[in-house]
């Protein structure tokens, strides 16, 4: 093999994600070599052996993964702890599914985890969700209230922190988003409320900047289903612009009159 054979052939192995050389077994290098282990038979493989295909995580079109295979919220927790084709999983601490009473009638979604959600697993706990929770309060409602009527489900379009929270590519957005519009199906919300541009975007096709979007009420068609959508600004964007938070309480407002008229 020619040295330009070779590093075409490397440049392959990367290509095709064979970026790392690891072995079965760690190995001090400081200690000599490592007893080479002893050799298995051969034997002819059985067809009984296989391993059973998983029900979920298998490629969709578009880029996409399947979702279709989660039949309850459980599922789609379970599903993602076992999803390694997000890169975004390799990078954070752990996931970050859903918070929040899965009865509620009404589901909020932000954008992706930041710090203190990669740690503790849940979205929306660090100051951005102490403030959302206080406005939430505001107008009676609350991740931790056990009436639907008052309740809220919380989850995010990402379900892993991106790395220095940079904004999510467009290909971890499209792996996580089938298992989002499946959370949606399963825990039937009567109102969703979009924090950010982000999953009022993904949820509704339009491109507007979220100043444009927020406070007017939209559908989301989410398999056939139509529900009502109401974008509003994301409680981090109020940390840094405090002004604008008289925008969201409006927004707030708008809710609890939807709310109350149904």
């Amino acid at each position: 093999m020619t040295p330009h054979d070779a590093a075409e052939a490397l440049r392959w192995l990367a290509e095709m994600g064979a970026d790392e050389i690891i072995g079965e077994a760690p190995v001090n290098r400081l200690t000599g070599p490592a007893p080479k282990p002893a050799a298995e038979p051969v034997r002819a493989p059985l067809r009984a052996e296989a391993p059973a295909p998983k029900p979920v995580a298998q490629p969709g079109p578009g880029g996409g993964l399947s979702a279709a295979g989660c039949m309850s919220l459980r599922d789609i927790e379970t599903a993602l702890e076992g999803l390694d084709q997000c890169p975004l999983k390799k990078t954070a601490t752990r996931l970050c599914f859903a918070d929040g009473n899965p009865a509620a009638r009404i589901m909020l979604v932000g954008e992706a985890p930041g710090r203190d959600e990669d740690i503790q697993g849940k979205p929306f706990v660090g100051k951005s969700g102490q403030l959302l929770d206080r406005m939430l309060a505001a107008v009676g409602l609350s991740r931790q209230a056990q009436d639907p009527e008052s309740a809220v489900f919380i989850t995010n379009v990402i379900f892993w922190r991106p790395p220095g929270n940079r904004t999510p590519t467009e290909a971890e957005t499209q792996i996580c988003l089938p298992y989002l519009l499946r959370t949606i199906e399963l825990q039937k919300p009567d109102v969703i409320v979009c924090l950010g541009a982000t999953p009022a975007h993904r949820l509704t096709g339009r491109n507007d900047g979220i100043l444009k979007l927020r406070g007017k009420w939209v559908t989301a068609n989410v398999s056939g289903r139509n529900i009502p959508l109401l974008p509003t600004l994301h409680p981090a964007y109020l940390l840094r612009q405090p002004a604008q938070k008289r925008l969201a309480w409006r927004d707030l407002l708008t809710l609890r009159q939807m709310l109350d008229a149904h």
